[in-house]
């Protein structure tokens, strides 16, 4: 395989031992233009700083994650048709009459997310 000279990733070089290996180019490139970044990184930071700012003031935000992790569970059955709301799924976890089937299939797909989660932070 002959050295390519154009590829702005590395080239393919020739070893002693008679073998091509891949040489990467220098990293960052010297033609990296990250001026069209610097505005959307700003955005970016400014974002952040507003959700650092609302997570000091929520009394506990593990209950503001819990109530995120169960509406993605609620969209996601939707997708597969389940056609259980967010409050059908709250009422259920609070023990109150189940509305049929199509909430426990919510539930489901919540604790199959959590188990994930978990075994995730583990390792």
């Amino acid at each position: 395989m002959a050295p390519h000279s154009d590829n702005r990733a590395g080239v393919f070089r020739r070893q002693s031992a008679g073998h091509t290996a891949f040489v990467p180019a220098p990293f960052p490139p010297g033609d990296l233009d990250l001026g069209g970044l610097h505005e959307l990184l700003e955005k970016a930071t400014l974002a952040l700083g507003r959700l650092v700012g609302a997570a000091e003031i929520l009394p506990d935000p593990d209950l503001f994650v819990y109530m995120y992790v169960r509406r993605e569970a609620v969209l996601s059955s939707q997708i597969e048709g389940t056609e259980a709301s967010l409050v059908d799924l709250l009422e259920y976890e609070a023990e109150m009459e189940m509305t049929g089937k199509k909430t426990y299939r919510v539930f489901g797909f919540e604790r199959y997310l959590q188990l994930f989660q978990e075994r995730e932070v583990r390792g």
